[in-house]
């Protein structure tokens, strides 16, 4: 079984050779290492590069722990280069090992063809990108999209659906073979890796409070929430007292680690973005089913959560839409009325509406799902995204509806029509 990652390799490829250093990030185990290690290294092979231009390193392994002292790591790769007018090509993985990488490291890799990778988004994203200067080029890495996954495993699409849903897509996941392997793998990985990570990079005085958040994050995945509505839940769930700026900076790690990204709620018709609540999102499903031992797997809540995704892994930026509208209530009385949009997808020239919805099963709920979406007065496209499979359809006016597996299979859908 291999997942050929061809959307990551395709730009790798685009950008060899333009001066850039290629930042590779993502949430641990989404298949970074393999995709530089061994996708990339057999690109390059059949290209011409030879082994000796090609300079790997791990540094989360145990064996090169030596080279994450800076003098070290540059006398390492200096014995390896020679003056022969041949390009080389160094690969660096989990730089945010190294000490003061962006001190030493940031002068010293713009004259290569250098590719780094690591899983913490504030090292990575603003640090280094900031430190290069606009010759930094990231590229994010997600896991196993389903397209991915079920080119990769086959058979049947709706045992491959009910597996991607129960167990995410991380590609190590994907290759063990029974339930009770990817069950042990996911919780094991997310107690001594995930959530170590994160407490210990942090220096938490508090991990069971931080235990407690992710918890509390994963049962809410597509529900609006802030700090201060979390920190009101451990008080009157626990009786624990958190304060509100903590959650604030629990939350900033997660999503420094990449385990989690937050979703901004967005005025459609004001054309603004509103502070007051966000939601959240995990990076892969089958790590939140961990948290949660395997309860509260609503396919409805998860399936929003896949869609999310999947729309970050094109590479769109995704908010969540608010569409306030007037109206007289039965007595007559004006009020106003907020309608949300699951998601407002931009991407320029692109911006798509698109609201998810589980069954459709009477015209009523039909007409619950389409009214946000009526609601919005612009010429962008509008999609409701529903879990039965169906044939697509476009009503008169503009709304197309299509099936789930159907928009997570076809990578054009957005920009079509």
């Amino acid at each position: 079984m291999i997942f050929e990652r061809k959307k990551y390799l395709d730009e790798l490829i685009a950008g060899r050779g333009n001066g850039l250093v290629k930042i590779i990030t993502g949430v641990r185990r989404c298949g970074k290492s393999f995709l530089l290690f061994d996708i990339w290294h057999n690109w390059l092979l059949e290209h011409g590069v030879t082994d000796s231009h090609i300079i790997e390193i791990q540094l989360d392994d145990f064996r090169n722990r030596r080279l994450r002292k800076p003098d070290t790591l540059l006398d390492y790769i200096d014995s390896k280069v020679m003056d022969d007018g041949k390009p080389y090509y160094i690969v660096l993985d989990e730089v945010q090992l190294v000490e003061e990488f962006v001190e030493h490291f940031a002068v010293f890799l713009l004259d290569k063809r250098s590719f780094v990778s690591g899983s913490n988004s504030r090292f990575l994203s603003s640090d280094v990108v900031t430190e290069f200067r606009g010759r930094g080029d990231e590229i994010r890495i997600w896991p196993l999209t389903f397209d991915e996954y079920f080119s990769g495993i086959g058979g049947d699409i709706r045992k491959a659906w009910l597996d991607y849903y129960t167990f995410g897509g991380l590609p190590q996941v994907a290759l063990l073979e029974t339930e009770e392997k990817k069950t042990d793998y996911l919780r094991g990985l997310y107690e001594t890796t995930y959530l170590r990570d994160v407490i210990e990079r942090n220096h938490l005085r508090n991990p069971e409070g931080m235990k407690e958040l992710v918890r509390v994050l994963a049962s809410g995945i597509g529900s609006s929430t802030n700090p201060t509505r979390i920190a009101n839940t451990f008080q009157s769930s626990q009786g624990v007292t958190i304060k509100r700026d903590t959650i604030k900076q629990y939350i900033d790690y997660l999503k420094d680690s990449f385990l989690i990204e937050e979703a901004l709620r967005y005025d459609v018709k004001g054309r603004k973005y509103i502070g007051t609540e966000t939601k959240y999102y995990f990076a892969d499903v089958g790590i939140r089913a961990a948290i949660l031992n395997y309860r509260q797997q609503e396919e409805t809540h998860i399936m929003e959560n896949i869609i999310y995704n999947e729309l970050r892994s094109r590479g769109y930026n995704v908010d969540v839409g608010l569409v306030e509208l007037g109206g007289k209530d039965e007595n007559g009385k004006f009020v106003r009325k907020q309608l949300e949009v699951d998601f407002v997808v931009n991407r320029p020239p692109y911006r798509v509406y698109i609201q998810s919805a589980f069954h459709m099963p009477t015209p009523e709920k039909e007409q619950q799902e389409r009214r946000p979406l009526l609601s919005i007065n612009d010429h962008f496209r509008k999609i409701v995204i529903i879990g039965d499979e169906i044939h697509r359809k476009e009503d008169e006016l503009g709304v197309l509806t299509v099936g789930l597996l159907d928009f997570l299979t076809d990578k054009n859908l957005l920009e079509q029509g």
